[in-house]
């Protein structure tokens, strides 16, 4: 397993449509472990093919409990509800934008052997599944924002948010 380079805003490879996974082999597994590996090391919450230079649609998240997720070829199925909040992308570092997505998604995907599978998230989750797919198609979260937020109105945001939970 190894540290892969993550492309970044620029790079034409985050503008283009990945092809499909047809090949369930080791490759795709040293891809998926590496992705694993570099998602870990870079402390995000997920990570896309094409943002380690690899056209293939192949994802994987961080599952919030320590885990991962693996999802080839993943397709959204149904989303519904909304959610606005702040969101990164490890190909647009150090930046943030407010972006709505729905806060709830169910996916349909394959392991890495090939077999489907579907899940639901909602939040987070249903976030990280509309984000990292859309890189799967060739665009970026900053196509949905009015503009970037500075680390303050993050923070800001955070903290908020945190208060709003615990008063529930």
């Amino acid at each position: 397993m190894a540290i892969r380079r993550i492309v970044t805003q620029g790079d034409e490879r985050l503008g283009k449509r990945c092809r499909p996974v047809t090949d369930f082999n080791k490759r795709l597994h040293q891809l998926l472990d590496d992705m694993k590996d570099t998602l870990e090391e870079a402390q995000g919450a997920g990570l896309a093919a094409p943002q380690v230079g690899v056209l293939r649609r192949a994802v994987v998240i961080a599952d919030g409990d320590g885990g991962m997720l693996e999802l080839v070829n993943p397709e959204i199925l149904e989303q519904s509800g909304e959610q606005t909040g702040p969101e990164g992308c490890l190909s647009v570092p150090g930046r943030w934008g407010m972006v709505t997505r729905p806060s709830f998604v169910r996916i349909r995907a394959q392991d890495r052997y090939g077999n489907w599978f579907e899940m639901e998230g909602e939040e987070l989750m249903a976030r990280c599944f509309c984000h990292e797919t859309e890189h799967l198609d060739g665009r970026l979260y900053v196509e949905h924002i009015d503009r970037f937020l500075t680390e303050e109105e993050v923070e800001e945001y955070y903290e908020t948010e945190e208060v709003r939970k615990e008063g529930r």
